[in-house]
């Protein structure tokens, strides 16, 4: 029969029907998902109650899985991390800016899934920035700025003994180890070619990871990275995602930017979370 696809009506996003996620997919379901996936570029599930097996096969199903370098896992899950809320929490919310995951490596995951577990009755939507429709519809002159160039992407803000999530960062909830791996820098190209739609798309966030640009005055380097995030960002290609228990979200980090939100204090909330790398680990076409 086949899976249906519903479009949110949104910047991006679609909901998948027709198939149950307990069950192994198929070659044809996968296929169906991944044109359904390049397309939409994020694909949500509902009405899946899934067990941290099945999560982790359904990710496999895709690619390989990767273990988050900064975050302790769940125990006996090491490619598997809780992104969690306790009701009493004080510490910043994770995840509450632009980002795409882990841009920072030099082959980062393609794909992220996040499966709800606890949901409050209000708050906590997730955020996606359609980065397709972003550069289809930038200005000519700064994607002329941007044509060719290399962003450095670093972990150091969020990441490193003096980052956002540093030595001082305290939660009840997550185990953030701060290193300083986190200081090491990677090179990515602003602009990206999808190798499943072969659409082109912005690729990362200057909040989150990219501090220059390669062959550039820092100065000039940040202007043109900050003129960027703001266009990134607009609300005309985002899509605010709110969540359901026992929901399967999967977004293609190499055509959107997402971020976290709060709203939900005094309530208790839990994801799991996977990360998917290519098998060739190539994330994309240059």
């Amino acid at each position: 029969m086949g899976i249906t696809v519903t479009p949110t009506g949104e910047a991006c996003g679609a909901f998948i029907d027709g198939v149950d996620l307990t069950q192994p997919l198929t070659s044809a379901d996968v296929e169906d998902i991944r044109q359904a996936w390049g397309q939409h570029h994020v694909i949500i599930f509902r009405d899946q109650k899934l067990s941290d097996d099945d999560l982790e096969r359904v990710s496999a199903s895709f690619g390989n899985l990767a273990i988050d370098p900064f975050v302790t896992s769940i125990p006996g899950r090491e490619h598997m991390i809780s992104i969690q809320r306790e009701a009493d929490e004080t510490a910043a919310i994770f995840a509450e800016i632009w980002h795409a995951d882990w841009t920072f490596k030099a082959d980062p995951p393609f794909a992220t899934c996040l499966y709800s577990i606890e949901i409050p009755p209000q708050g906590g939507d997730t955020l996606f920035s359609n980065q397709v429709l972003a550069l289809e519809e930038m200005p000519a002159d700064l994607r002329a700025r941007l044509e060719g160039q290399l962003a450095i992407h670093s972990a150091k803000m969020g990441y490193s003994k003096k980052g956002s999530y540093g030595d001082k960062y305290e939660s009840k909830s997550m185990e953030v180890i701060p290193s300083d791996e986190a200081l090491e820098q990677e090179t990515h190209p602003f602009i990206i070619t999808h190798p499943v739609s072969g659409k082109q798309s912005i690729y990362g966030s200057a909040i989150a990871y990219i501090i220059g640009v390669s062959d550039m005055p820092q100065k000039e380097a940040m202007s043109l990275i900050m003129e960027l995030q703001r266009w990134q960002v607009q609300e005309q290609f985002v899509y605010a995602h709110k969540w359901e228990e026992n929901m399967l979200v999967m977004w293609d980090n190499r055509s959107v930017l997402h971020k976290a939100t709060g709203g939900y204090e005094g309530y208790r909330r839990e994801l799991h979370r996977t990360t998917i790398s290519e098998k060739d680990g190539r994330p994309f076409a240059l």
